[in-house]
Parts: C-alpha cells; sequence; structure tokens
C-alpha cells in the first residue's frame, strides 16, 4: 500500500505584509527553504487574517485562513483553543508547529512549539498586563505539551530546562540565520549612505523594535553622556517601530542635550536595512534580554563593530567579537562608544572576529536543524 504524504501544519500567523519582525522573518527564512526541500511533504500554513501570496513559497503549501484574528490574549485563546484546535481535530495532520511557541492544549496530536526567549518570565514589566498573564501562565503548560521545544541559543535551552522544569533531551538549539544580503559596503556607497540619513557625519545604530526590553533609554543616555563628555561628530540612529505605546521614551528625549542628533527611521527592510547597518560606524544592542539578538550578527557580517550586553544569549553570540557592556551602566556603554570612536586597531579586531563568529550562522543551517526537529517529533 503507498504511503500517504506527511502533512505537517504551520502557525503562520506572523508572517504579514510589510510588517515582518523577528518571528515573522524566522518563520519566512525557514520555512521558505523547508517547503522548498521537501516537496514530498504537504504543508498547511495556517494564518489568521487574509494572506500575502508571496508567503506561499512552493506549491506543496495549502493557505489556510482561521479567524478571530488573534491580537491580544483573549482571541489568543479563542484562536488557539478553538479555531485552530477544531481545524487540527478535522485534518489531523502528522504535526503542528509553531514559530511563535503558541500551541493547542485540546489537541490530542503532536506539536513542536518553538520558543525564543522567556523574556516575559524574567522581566514581566517590560509587557503590558494581559500579554504578561497570558504569556507566564500559558507559556509552561505549551513547553509541557509540546512533542519537543526548539529554541535558537544555548542559554535559552538553559533557561527553558531551569524555569519550566523540561528535560534537555526535549529541547532543541536551532540557531537564527543571517540573510546573505548583509554583506560588507563599498566606501563610496557607504558616503551617499551617511550624506543622506545623517549628512555625512559618522553614527551609531541600533536596530530594532523599540520595546523597554532593548534598553533604549540607557542607550539614548549613553549617547548623549559620550556626546557631551568628548564633544565628538557622531548620531545615533535608530530602526525599529513601537511596540505597545510610544510615551516611554519622550521623557528621555526631552532630558537630552543632544537628542537633535538623534535619527528614527521607522521600520527598514532588507536593501535599505542593509545599507544603514552597513554604512554605520558601530552596532549598539544593550538589551536587557535577548534570546539570540539577530542585529549583532548582520552587524559583524557587515564589518562593523558591535557593543552588546554582557547579560543573557548575548555574550554567546557575540564571543569575542564585541564589546560587552552592562546593560544597567550608563557609563559602560559610553566608554565603548569612545573606544570604537577613537581606537582603529580595535575597531579592525572586532571587525575581522566577527567575519568569523558570523560566518556560523545561516538560515540554511537553521532550516536543517529545525527540519531535524520536526523528524524527531515525527519519528
Amino acid at each position: 500500500m503507498k504511503k500517504e504524504k506527511l502533512r505537517i501544519a504551520v502557525n503562520t500567523r506572523l508572517l504579514l505584509r510589510g510588517k515582518l519582525e523577528g518571528i515573522g522573518w524566522f518563520t519566512f527564512e525557514a520555512f521558505s527553504r523547508i517547503a522548498a526541500q521537501h516537496p514530498e511533504v504537504e504543508f498547511y500554513f495556517l494564518f489568521d487574517r487574509p494572506y500575502s501570496q508571496e508567503f506561499v513559497f512552493a506549491p506543496n503549501i495549502t493557505p489556510v485562513v482561521l479567524f478571530p484574528q488573534a491580537r491580544h490574549p483573549i482571541l489568543y485563546l479563542l484562536y488557539f483553543e478553538i479555531a485552530i484546535t477544531r481545524w487540527l481535530a478535522r485534518m489531523s495532520p502528522d504535526l503542528f508547529v509553531s514559530p511563535d511557541g503558541f500551541l493547542s492544549l485540546s489537541w490530542a496530536g503532536k506539536q513542536l512549539s518553538i520558543i525564543h526567549d522567556l523574556n516575559f518570565m524574567h522581566h514581566p514589566d517590560f509587557l503590558p498586563w494581559a500579554e504578561r498573564i497570558y504569556c507566564r501562565s500559558m507559556f509552561p503548560l505549551f513547553a509541557r505539551k509540546a512533542e519537543r521545544v526548539a529554541t535558537v541559543s544555548e542559554y535559552s535551552k538553559v533557561d527553558l530546562e531551569k524555569t519550566f522544569k523540561l528535560p534537555g533531551g526535549k529541547i532543541d538549539v536551532v540557531y537564527n540565520g543571517i540573510n546573505p544580503i548583509f554583506v560588507p559596503l563599498a566606501e563610496e556607497d557607504a558616503m551617499e549612505c551617511r550624506a543622506e540619513t545623517t549628512g555625512g557625519v559618522p553614527y551609531f545604530v541600533f536596530v530594532g523594535s523599540l520595546h523597554k526590553r532593548k534598553n533604549i533609554e540607557n542607550m539614548l543616555l549613553a549617547f548623549d553622556h559620550f556626546k557631551s563628555s568628548y564633544a565628538m561628530p557622531f548620531k545615533l540612529i535608530i530602526v525599529g517601530e513601537h511596540m505597545f505605546g510610544k510615551s516611554y521614551l519622550n521623557a528621555t528625549l526631552e532630558g537630552m542635550r543632544f537628542s537633535s542628533d538623534v535619527v528614527f527611521l521607522g521600520r527598514l527592510y532588507k536593501e535599505n536595512l542593509h545599507r544603514v547597518v552597513a554604512s554605520a560606524h558601530a552596532l549598539l544592542l544593550v538589551s536587557h534580554f535577548e534570546g539570540f539578538g539577530v542585529p549583532i550578527v548582520e552587524a559583524m557580517r557587515c564589518g562593523v563593530p558591535v557593543v552588546t550586553s554582557n547579560v543573557s544569549s548575548m555574550p554567546e553570540i557575540a564571543g569575542d567579537a564585541a564589546l560587552l557592556v552592562c546593560p544597567k551602566d550608563v557609563s559602560q556603554i559610553s566608554d565603548a562608544m569612545l573606544s570604537l570612536a577613537t581606537n582603529t586597531e580595535l575597531c579592525n579586531d572586532l571587525i575581522n572576529k566577527g567575519f568569523s563568529v558570523s560566518a556560523k550562522f545561516t538560515w540554511d543551517k537553521t532550516a536543517k536543524r529545525l527540519w531535524d526537529s520536526i523528524m524527531k517529533c515525527i519519528e
């Protein structure tokens, strides 16, 4: 008897045209490769709103739209415990994979939860109260319900073991990858980008959502201290959009002496993001918490030195190719800016090390590791 095709359902609710964030990019990069590499498998992409055809990567993908749109915790429950559960019960796929970690607690089939980090457990004050309550109460249940759990760093794996009391053998580290578009920029192109964005002035760059977890307040204060103390012709470019409201940065900006040297560019994609990052003097990612920290590796791949935090996963990802600082210490962040602004030998050393470190992370490797985790669930 001919064996039926393997059928895998994937939670693709974060594949949003023009609005891809970290988990959305992970879903896009990993499953565009997995679907193309495994034409023998039937994939069902489950969306919670009308989808863009660009996310139907291959002919073996069937897009499915389920309602309601999962935009806040009450709707999360309705979507995953009613809409998703009913669809899974009707279709009986071999596996349900969820890149944002959310699962159906009611469905009896096999599920793979991808939990990128446990920020909500360690820094609940960074989230609105409803999101906080939902994540802290539901994710321990998701982790225990899952056949397996995938995550993006060894740090997060150990954190899952300790915080949720999961056996290490149940957790697979798949890491993130980096888009191959991130390469060094020719100097004339970098000069053109700087002319467009800062009037030709060298700049530090931050890339990420404007979220309290990203520690943008201390980064701004450190930049202001750097400018006040050393009067150097630098600007700070912030790339990203606000999450959970905009007001929390206003007081910091209003108290800055050099707020006019802070440039907010909003969300940038691929070519534009690459140009801005590759033209920077250095990248600043001094978050309180990261499960991986993709901008660290993107900057390294572009030949740009990095300042990042000495907490959570960031030392693991950066290795010896970045300046590590305490995210709570404004003077440390400022001193790191000064070091990179004045020490060419240090910059060149970090750049060379960064090329070596960043070569370890590719989306092809991520897709391979994630497929291996999928197979462990099914076999």
